[in-house]
């Protein structure tokens, strides 16, 4: 044998024999040796103390998943017992996590490219006690200081394919939310497979997609607060958590209490290294959706009470923020149906809500918690404050304006069929409502009315303290017929109703903003009849007792009715009001003051022909709005036509009220006349032609 075959021969011989050696050492060596080196340099690097206190060892096995010649390749499983990880200086309770048992596989290829995968760990019996102060410090925040600030970012890259977990228990206390949880998970009896929780139909759509969720292995049960509102939960998760495998859904279910509020979820997570994606079927309830306001940050109207089943897909990391989307949901709100789309994306400066709604067969009554118009029971019901007085008519229940700031809103809104009652039909919705920065616009506000339309355009800023508000409303061709279909003397009815108001106030609430209004009121209606039984219809007691005072018991047919009220500081004063019959003018003269609720209004007829009411002096109609009183008044009838005529005071209010005045098909319209006469500043004619 040659020299150099000799030298090449020991050379070959010595590095095997030094691998064989490092083999040898690698798995004889007793790893409980580095535990002291290794606790302090963690801890060190922590900034927590933290310790392996049980047996550590590294065992050599093969992956069986590799293939080709990179299976031969031992890899080495770390075994590490009875860990803990203890807690910063500021908090009370010395440890963070504690776990009996972690087991994990290196790739040892990897580290030659300065890669650390770790394609699974193993935890049992996790522990952790997580907590937030008031001030935001947060004990599972780490802070990390480099030896050397200007040094470069380490080159070295961790991966982590999943985290395989059993039994565990975990505790919140985070003050910032006013939340404290206590989580115990546990192991089901058996899996449960992922389609006998969701159902057939969804269970394939997930396959469908790609992906084939494990089974339920874990049962979890939660209890505790949550934004100070009592939790109490249950549900079933799968027991290996992928964080980089999108195509291995981790499922969840979950059924939980908080407060008045019942949430109920079953579907997948996806990518949960990023929080990437949900894909849920959800159901919500409770009694009212304003309560939905502190448990997730979305401001919605307090309502009647209501429950929903859509399915949420959540994106968790898109750039401009989380984007939710409540897809195909249908449920109810009082007694109402509700169906749509509604998104929801996390973004800057606000959180923006948009979406479109339908309901089928909307009840007017659960609208009313809108404006703080249901009843003090049913605002208890619903978790508001039962503040409305008894002898209050207007709702003083306050817009909570402060929310409005929080989240921005583009959401369409559509009421195809609206139940009231037989007797005032209104018939269909729709609306378009914005809010931007805490100023709120419903921009149209549309009824179908009797067979005609109520527009209205209402803003609300609710940056202003306190908040203002402007409405514009116009009602055009209400059919009187349609407006009383159970009065006999309406049905052959060819009149209208059509009226203009555009008011602006102050205030937090409805009461406070008509209390401080100001602008004008106009309505106009032709060719109706009046009666006491009308009155009975309408509901309004003291019309009926003027009514049977005026007329008796019989019907009388209204040529033309014509109201002009302006309105300054919440008082509604007179400029035109005024009764055509076929035996009367009926003139009415005062105010109603709408910030204190009172009524103070003289009505004065003058009879047509020469037969002459008994009525010997006019009427009065006064007090609360909520009661009003009506009687006679102690002074002598006057000519109140004639007076207002002399003091030429009707001549403007005719003149603008014109302009409302619609023909009815081929049926002359009868308030022209007598507004062009009083225009002219002439007194109607007192003896019909």
């Amino acid at each position: 044998m040659t020299r150099t075959r000799k030298i090449l021969a020991w050379s070959c011989a010595s590095f095997v024999l030094l691998i064989a050696v490092v083999v040898l050492v690698l798995v004889f060596f007793d790893w409980n040796r580095i535990k002291p080196p290794l606790n302090a340099k963690v801890s060190e690097e922590l900034h927590r103390p933290f310790a392996i206190n049980g047996n550590l060892a590294v065992v050599w096995a093969r992956e069986p998943d590799e293939g080709g010649w990179r299976a031969w390749v031992p890899w080495p499983h770390v075994i590490a017992e009875d860990l803990t990880l203890g807690n910063p200086d500021w908090s009370k309770t010395p440890q963070m996590v504690t776990l009996k048992r972690v087991e994990l596989r290196i790739s040892p290829l990897a580290l030659l490219a300065q890669r650390v995968v770790i394609p699974r760990i193993d935890l049992t019996e996790p522990s952790a006690q997580l907590q937030r102060l008031a001030d935001g410090r947060a004990n599972w925040t780490f802070t990390f200081d480099p030896k050397d600030p200007n040094a470069e970012p380490s080159s070295w890259v961790v991966d982590i394919g999943a985290i395989g977990f059993d039994k565990g228990h975990v505790t919140l206390d985070d003050q910032t939310l006013k939340t404290q949880l206590d989580v115990v998970i546990d192991l089901l009896g058996k899996p449960i497979p992922f389609g006998e929780i969701v159902g057939d139909a969804d269970a394939k759509k997930a396959l469908e997609k790609g992906s084939a969720p494990q089974d339920y292995a874990f049962g979890l049960k939660v209890k505790g607060q949550y934004h100070g509102q009592k939790l109490d939960g249950t549900g079933k998760i799968g027991g290996l958590l992928a964080l980089q495998d999108a195509a291995k859904p981790f499922p969840l279910q979950a059924q939980a209490r908080i407060g008045d509020t019942s949430i109920a979820l079953a579907g997948t997570l996806t990518d949960p290294t990023n929080l990437g994606a949900l894909d849920l079927r959800l159901k919500l309830s409770g009694s009212s959706l304003g309560n939905l306001y502190p448990l997730t940050g979305v401001t919605l109207p307090d309502s009647p009470a209501y429950s929903t089943d859509g399915h949420l897909i959540a994106k968790l990391h898109e750039a401009n923020g989380a984007t939710f989307q409540y897809e195909n949901f249908n449920g109810k709100i009082g007694n109402s149906d509700i169906h749509g789309n509604l998104g929801y994306v996390a973004s800057q400066p606000r959180p923006k809500l948009t979406g479109a709604l339908i309901s089928n067969q909307l009840l007017m009554t659960d609208l009313a918690p809108l404006i703080g118009a249901d009843s003090n029971a049913k605002q208890k019901a619903r978790g508001g404050e039962s503040k409305q007085p008894a002898t209050k008519v207007l709702p003083v229940e306050e817009f909570r304006t402060e929310r409005w700031r929080d989240m921005d809103a583009d959401v369409e809104f559509t009421g195809k069929r609206i139940v009231h009652s037989a007797d005032l039909p209104f018939t269909d919705l729709y609306t378009h409502l914005v809010l931007n920065d805490g100023q709120l616009s419903l921009e149209p506000l549309r009824f179908g009315v009797a067979g005609g339309k109520l527009d209205a355009q209402i803003r609300l800023n609710g940056r202003t303290t306190p908040m203002e508000g402007q409405a514009r409303l116009t009602a055009r061709n209400f059919k009187l017929k349609q407006l009383f279909p159970t009065f006999e003397p309406m049905k052959t009815s060819f009149g209208e109703l059509n009226g203009d108001a555009d008011i602006s106030g102050r205030g937090n609430s409805v009461a406070a903003l008509l209390g401080t209004s100001n602008g004008d009121l106009k309505m106009l209606i032709n060719d109706g009849a009046i009666s006491r039984s009308l009155m009975e219809i309408a509901g309004l007691n003291v019309g009926n007792y003027v009514v049977g005072r005026l007329f008796g018991d019989k019907e009388v047919k209204i040529n033309c009715a014509a109201a002009d009220f302006g309105i300054k500081s919440g008082l509604a004063t007179t400029r035109l009001f005024v009764f055509d019959t076929e035996n009367a003018i009926i003139y009415i003269d005062g105010t109603a003051n709408m910030a204190s609720e009172q009524l103070d209004l003289t009505i004065t007829p003058e009879s047509k022909g020469f037969r002459l009411f008994s009525l010997r002096s006019p009427l009065y109609v006064n007090g609360p709005f909520i009661k009003p009183n009506a009687g006679v008044k102690a002074v002598p009838l006057m000519l109140r036509g004639a007076g207002m005529v002399a003091l030429g005071v009707i001549a403007g209010p005719a003149a603008g009220l014109l302009a409302l005045v619609a023909p009815s098909g081929d049926e002359p319209n009868q308030c022209a006349p007598l507004l062009q006469q009083m225009k002219e500043g002439k007194a109607p004619k007192t003896v019909k032609g």
